[in-house]
C-alpha cells in the first residue's frame, strides 16, 4: 500500500548560517555600536537566544534574524518567541524555541482532519511524524493538498513515499 510521512524537519546548517550572518550584520551596524546585541544558538536545547540592551534593540535583532532566516529558506513558523527577561541593568534576553517534529496536539489534529475528509486513507501517529497510507497514489495526493490547505500556521513536509 502506498504511504507517506508528514513531518517537520529543519535544516540545522542553514539555521546556523543564518544566525552567523545575523551576528555579522549586528556587529557591523552603526546603531548597534558599543551595545551587547547578539544572537546565540544551542542545537542541543533547540533554542536561539537574542541579547540586546533594551526591548527596542531586541526587536531589531529579531527583525535582522528573521530576514536572514528568510534568505536561507528557514521557515520562521517553526520559531516560537518567549517573553523577554531582564538580565542585568537594562540588558534583556529573549529565548526562541525552535519547534522540530510534530507535537502530539498537531498530530491529533492532522489525524482528525484526515478522518473527517472521508478520503480512503488511514493516518497513524508514529513519534513525531504522522504516517498516511492509502490504496491509491491519487488519494494520497488529494490528502496532501487538503492538509496544505487546512494547516497554514505550521510548516509541514511530506516525504518518505512508499509504493
Amino acid at each position: 500500500m502506498p504511504s507517506f510521512d508528514v513531518t517537520n524537519e529543519l535544516n540545522w546548517p542553514e539555521v546556523h548560517n543564518a544566525v552567523d550572518q545575523g551576528n555579522k550584520e549586528i556587529t557591523n551596524r552603526f546603531d548597534f555600536k558599543g551595545s551587547d546585541a547578539r544572537v546565540e544558538m544551542s542545537e542541543k536545547d533547540k533554542t536561539i537566544t537574542l541579547f540586546a540592551d533594551d526591548d527596542f534593540k531586541l526587536d531589531q535583532v529579531w527583525d535582522i534574524t528573521t530576514t536572514k532566516f528568510a534568505k536561507r529558506n528557514v521557515d520562521i513558523r517553526c520559531m516560537e518567541r518567549k517573553d523577554s527577561e531582564k538580565i542585568s541593568g537594562n540588558k534583556v534576553k529573549q529565548p526562541i524555541v525552535v519547534k522540530v517534529g510534530i507535537d502530539t496536539e498537531l498530530a491529533k489534529k492532522i489525524v482528525r482532519l484526515v478522518k473527517d475528509s472521508k478520503l480512503k486513507v488511514q493516518a497513524s501517529i508514529q513519534g513525531d511524524t504522522v504516517r498516511i497510507t492509502g490504496a491509491k497514489r491519487d488519494v494520497l495526493q488529494e490528502t496532501i493538498a487538503m492538509l496544505k490547505k487546512a494547516i497554514t500556521d505550521f510548516p509541514l513536509q511530506f516525504g518518505n513515499f512508499r509504493e
